[in-house]
């Protein structure tokens, strides 16, 4: 699965939402789809103005993950907390 990492790169650049939806000309509500990984898609254009106003690289935007690897590794997260959640109930 490609993982956006628009959040991230705005934390690098300490620009707000509504800063990088002015520069970029996409409305905040659009971009929030996008940071939060629900968007289907997006056109090179928007890409394109991101890149500019973000002053990166596509790739520093996205990101591929394994979908199977990236579920391992949740199961194991979901054990090793659960496995923590129940030592700290007998403390």
């Amino acid at each position: 699965m490609i993982r956006i990492r628009l959040d991230v790169m705005m934390a690098e650049r300490k620009m707000s939402l509504n800063e990088l939806s002015k520069k970029v000309g996409v409305t905040p509500a659009n971009l929030s789809i996008l940071k939060n990984e629900k968007g289907k898609a997006i056109r090179f254009s928007t890409l394109d103005s991101l890149c500019k106003a973000l002053e990166c690289q596509p790739g520093d935007l996205m990101e591929y993950v394994d979908d199977e690897l990236s579920k391992n590794v949740q199961r194991e997260g979901e054990k090793n907390g659960s496995a923590n959640q129940n030592i700290n109930r007998h403390d």
